[in-house]
């Protein structure tokens, strides 16, 4: 059986945070507020898998407790594989997108492609990643944060 996933993911910009996106630390520009080190993409990401496996959300799965405080999301999505490989769900692919304004994400894409790939036991090839602005609409456009929304499709043995 084939199962698609979908996952959403947004916080707000924070003084004093390192910005961490898909792994990668993005210097010169303020972090995420949250409660690991609030990376939007691998968040969506994990969402949208344990969406496609029918084993609950993020906040069912890594609660804001001292677990999870100031960890890496990539350790996210190796427990998030950790759950599928259980549950015997192989992963197809996945597609995510990011949207900010603010820094340029497109000279950090393909790092962001390896890091979800190796986190999750993938290949590259089986992890796409965008980038978009929203021409300064909203609270992305103005600078305020940052979101990301990503697909999964999963095959359930």
């Amino acid at each position: 059986m084939i199962r698609v996933g979908q996952g959403l993911d947004a916080h707000r910009f924070e003084r004093g945070r390192v910005l961490v996106v898909g792994g990668v630390t993005i210097e010169g520009h303020d972090g995420l507020g949250g409660h690991s080190d609030a990376d939007v993409l691998s968040h969506a990401i994990a969402d949208a898998l344990l969406g496609a496996g029918g084993l609950g959300d993020l906040g069912d799965r890594f609660p804001g407790d001292a677990r999870w405080k100031g960890v890496s999301s990539l350790e996210i999505l190796a427990e998030t594989r950790r759950l599928l490989d259980e549950a015997s769900i192989e992963i197809v692919n996945i597609d995510a997108t990011v949207v900010a304004q603010e820094p340029r994400l497109a000279p950090h894409r393909d790092a962001m492609m390896r890091n979800v790939a190796t986190a999750l036991g993938l290949d590259t090839g089986q992890v796409s990643i965008k980038a978009t602005t929203t021409d300064g609409m909203g609270f992305t456009g103005r600078g305020e944060g940052m979101a990301a929304s990503a697909v999964a499709l999963v095959r359930v043995a």
